[in-house]
């Protein structure tokens, strides 16, 4: 979530900000040591941080599994057309084989297979009680009303329960989207909820919440409340997520607010391998529901063990919790005690003052400032742009690996192990090789992995391994960028209009969302167009990225004046270098 994401990599918090923007000020560069009065108290990180932050990030796998259990809850097997129910007894009498005998095929077919949605249109009983029973050559075509399905392989799914094939199968793709709708709102309506009444109440609401409707929908008899279901679970399932990305990162300081907030996602990739196991093992949805549901209960014992947020409770002013927290927090780093409240509550508002101008502003920013100077409105448009790609690429392949070929149980597993080094990865990319090429070359990187899937001959079973492994490829890719775009957002965006900046990226992202489910029907058109479009995507993102200047190392920009700044600088410091780099070539030449 996947990540602002459905993953919750994307989030910032305010308090978060502040601090971050304090530290920027102070030592001029993004990734140094934090000095305000949480961090003096606790460190940047030590052992109390590191134990929340593991617990915290166990709650990607219910959510995770959330999101990827319609992959199996709506595997389709073989399907046929139903007989009529006053002629079954003539099929058993005779014995006749229902599904052979009816074998009706499309005006365009060659007769080598038969369309499971269509039938004959003769009259039945007249045809199974003659002596030689046969269809008539002339015979005409109906649509099916009703279906039988083959479980064997696939066991009970939402498909074989309320028939979602031929003209209802459009109703399998409507309940994939109205859980990334929830997804969507979820992402936005998180945030204001978690800021209004605290991290740790909308995380453990969220969850509760979670586990009810998770149950529930096992349960549920109609389609109708199903799609209901799932999109309230889209909505808590992200809630979650977020929820706890918020309180990883205001526990911890520094560059090791990158470090952490990117170590978050480490159990995503282990949830993918996970569910594959589960939905290999309970092939019945309702079953496989409670599954990765039920689990979850156990995250409820996180209550009486993670803290409320230290930074927002600072926030809110109440000094007394904050300091019951940060008092256990240094007994665990082994440091010294925080100061009694008085002394605390000085150091907090020294650290604060600074700020104090920059709330004012961001209080007076609206939407339409993200839009009225040059760089800052490049800026916005070009990263719209890349959450709208990243979104359609990462979640079009996730959720799409029953399409590209290959076993989907094993398509899953090496699509959660390709993930872990790319998370691995991004953490080196992020503190050592900036933000602006690693993230260029990593959505190239998966565009690239999937055009060249269009180049495997399609229909040669023995050569879907090849575009299996090219899709993997393109996972690995787009999954480094998933973990870098939310970090390479938040400081692109100055500090008056960085949560707004931020939580605006949600609604391309939301889009591409909504758009994800219906991604192969392409193939009704071309066979290769989905892969195609998403390889396109992808090569547009990695070039746009090259549009965007370079934020690290850099003091992040606190004004709407210092985002254009930036802006103007990197574009100074290009021109500097190639001159000095022509300069150079020149005193070369002259040499030799």
């Amino acid at each position: 979530m996947a990540s602002q994401t459905t993953n919750g990599n994307g989030v910032a918090s305010k308090s978060a900000e502040k601090e971050e923007a304090s530290s920027q000020k102070k030592k001029g560069g993004n990734e140094d040591e934090e000095f305000d009065a949480v961090t003096d108290a606790i460190g940047a990180f030590g052992r109390w941080q590191l134990r929340l932050t593991f617990l915290l990030s166990l709650l990607n796998c219910p959510c995770t599994w959330h999101i990827f259990a319609l992959t199996f809850q709506s595997l389709q097997g073989d399907f046929w057309c139903a007989p009529p129910e006053d002629v079954e007894w003539l099929l058993k009498d005779r014995g006749i084989n229902w599904r052979n005998f009816t074998r009706a095929y499309a005006d365009d077919e060659d007769g080598s297979d038969f369309d499971p949605c269509l039938t004959w249109d003769v009259d039945y009983d007249v045809i199974l009680a003659s002596q030689h029973p046969v269809i008539p050559y002339n015979a005409s075509r109906k649509a099916c009303t009703k279906w039988i399905f083959d479980e064997s392989k696939t066991g009970r799914t939402i498909v074989s329960q309320w028939s979602l094939v031929c003209s209802r199968k459009y109703l399998n793709e409507v309940a994939e989207m109205t859980f990334l709708m929830g997804v969507a709102i979820g992402g936005v309506v998180s945030g204001l909820l978690s800021d209004r009444f605290g991290r740790k109440k909308t995380l453990m609401t969220s969850l509760s919440l979670q586990i009810l409707i998770g149950t529930i929908l096992a349960a549920t008899p109609w389609l109708e409340l199903y799609v209901i279901l799932r999109f309230l679970l889209g909505f808590v399932s992200v809630s979650v997520v977020f929820s706890g990305f918020v309180i990883c990162m205001e526990i911890v300081g520094g560059k090791w607010r990158t470090i952490s907030g990117v170590s978050y996602l480490f159990p995503v990739p282990l949830s993918y391998i996970a569910i594959a196991g589960i939905a290999y093992l309970i092939r019945d949805w309702p079953m496989q529901q409670l599954a990765i549901t039920l689990p979850a209960v156990l995250l409820l014992s996180l209550w009486w063990i993670i803290p409320e947020s230290p930074r927002w409770l600072l926030a809110m002013g109440r000094i007394e919790e904050v300091l019951v927290i940060l008092r256990q927090a240094s007994i665990v780093n082994k440091k010294p005690p925080p100061p009694p409240a008085d002394k605390f509550l000085a150091h907090a508002n020294a650290n604060s003052v600074s700020n104090a101008a920059e709330d004012e502003n961001a209080r007076k920013s609206g939407f339409l400032d993200l839009f009225r100077t040059p760089n800052i409105r490049r800026n916005s448009l070009l990263l719209y742009i890349l959450w709208f790609v990243l979104y359609f690429v990462y979640y079009g392949l996730v959720l799409n690996l029953s399409n590209i070929g290959g076993n989907i149980y094993v398509n899953t597993v090496l699509s959660g192990a390709v993930e872990l080094p790319a998370i691995a990865m991004c953490i080196l990319f992020l503190l050592r090789s900036g933000r602006r090429w690693p993230l260029s070359l990593s959505m190239l990187g998966s565009g690239i992995s999937c055009l060249l899937t269009l180049t495997v001959p399609q229909g040669r079973s023995e050569l879907e391994w090849v575009t299996v492994a090219m899709a993997m490829c393109g996972k690995f890719a787009i999954s480094t960028s998933n973990a870098m775009l939310p970090v390479f957002t938040a400081e692109l965006f100055p500090t008056v209009v960085r949560n707004l900046g931020v939580g605006s990226s949600n609604i391309p992202a939301g889009v591409a969302l909504m758009l994800v489910p219906y991604l192969w029907n392409l193939s009704t058109v071309a066979s290769g167009l989905p892969m195609g479009l998403l390889g396109t995507l992808g090569v547009i993102g990695g070039v746009c990225t090259l549009f965007l200047p370079e934020t690290a190392n850099c003091t992040l920009p606190q004004t709407i004046e210092e985002g254009e700044e930036l802006a103007r600088k990197r574009k100074q410091q290009k021109k500097s270098e190639k001159e000095e780099k022509i300069e150079n070539y020149k005193m070369k030449d002259n040499a030799s």
